[in-house]
């Protein structure tokens, strides 16, 4: 896969215990992603956050400590990420997506090429 060098970035902070029925949604929508076709999602856990309702979450409170912030990134073209917002509109009832330009150096896998 091919991603053009002004590609953009898709952020998605939501709670490490939020679900979509019976599963994550974090898992959710990184299968979700894929499915579509997109370059590709990572899911990354924060150690202490607030949103808008200003609540802490920490991992050092143990009474917090199981809804840690998740943020899901996602680099990908224009057009993939307008597609996939309808998507994450319809599933995320509390958390924060944004998105920004993103100058893509290189994109690739396996192994790197010969000199």
């Amino acid at each position: 896969m091919k991603l053009p060098k002004e590609a953009e970035l898709l952020r998605i902070f939501i709670g490490e215990s939020d679900r979509r029925g019976a599963r994550l949604l974090y898992e959710v929508i990184v299968e979700e992603a894929r499915k579509q076709g997109l370059a590709g999602a990572t899911v990354l856990q924060g150690t202490m956050s607030f949103g808008a309702n200003s609540r802490l979450h920490t991992s050092k409170i143990l009474r917090l400590s199981e809804d840690l912030p998740m943020v899901i990134e996602i680099v990908d073209s224009t057009e993939k990420i307008d597609d996939f917002i309808p998507f994450l509109d319809e599933v995320i009832q509390e958390g924060l997506v944004t998105r920004e330009r993103a100058n893509v150096i290189f994109y690739r896998h396996g192994a790197p090429p010969e000199q």
